[in-house]
């Protein structure tokens, strides 16, 4: 998509680094990051594990803070607003609340955002559904499979309808067949909504999914606001 003047950015990052730790044990996870992400946008951070990308989703979703460089919301608002509400976080690893069935866990960041519970779990009901996974609803966390448990934590996130889906490998458990289904229902949800995405993946066949692939590599980031006409059907790879 081309972005004009009209629109704000939902992310704003300058320079954006992180470090972990200190001294001669510092490991410095992301470095000089620049971007803009603006509604509507598909994103994906291509590249290896341990290459900064996870971190910089978790900046971009305000659980982190950088060391050096700034990051805004100008279109969602401050740090404290963003979730639950105008951004949905899918983790890489697991993140269901065990007491929880799979229903409650989708339903959960609905309630706390405000909705009451009738309707909240009205809205995680059709999630799961979205997703094939109504017959699950009742499950707790202990009788689901790794992929099971990615795929709720999806819905969760679809259930929030929020103005930017941040997602960390999130088909990484997940066969072929599945993931695929996975990014179309996210990829559908977004383009009914206006929202933008952004997905980190290791995974050539998940970065082809989306408009735009920005590798991440040694904590560097690369912005490519588009793919060229002849970059159409080729690789995103870092």
């Amino acid at each position: 998509m081309t972005n004009t003047d009209e629109q704000t950015a939902l992310v704003r990052c300058t320079d954006l680094a992180r470090t972990y730790g200190s001294g001669r044990a510092a490991v410095v996870a992301l470095h000089g990051a620049t971007c803009e992400i603006f509604p509507g946008e598909h994103v994906t951070l291509m590249g290896p594990s341990g290459s900064g990308k996870s971190t910089l989703l978790h900046l971009i979703a305000g659980l982190d803070e950088p060391t050096a460089g700034s990051i805004t919301w100008p279109a969602l608002g401050d740090r404290g607003s963003l979730r639950p509400g105008p951004i949905a976080l899918v983790l890489q690893g697991p993140s269901l609340l065990a007491p929880l069935d799979a229903v409650e866990n989708v339903a959960l960041p609905l309630v706390l955002a405000g909705l009451d519970d009738s309707d909240a779990r009205e809205r995680a009901f059709a999630a799961l559904a979205r997703l094939e996974l109504s017959d699950l609803h009742a499950k707790l966390p202990e009788e689901l499979s790794g992929g099971q448990m990615q795929r709720i934590a999806i819905a969760r996130a679809l259930a929030q309808r929020p103005r930017l889906f941040l997602a960390d490998e999130p088909t990484g458990q997940l066969d072929h067949d599945t993931a695929r289904h996975v990014i179309d229902v996210l990829l559908e949800a977004a383009r009914e909504s206006g929202a933008a995405v952004v997905v980190s993946t290791h995974d050539p066949a998940v970065g082809n999914r989306l408009d735009q692939c920005w590798p991440v590599v040694d904590g560097s980031l690369k912005v490519c606001r588009a793919r060229s006409t002849d970059q159409a059907g080729a690789s995103c790879s870092a």
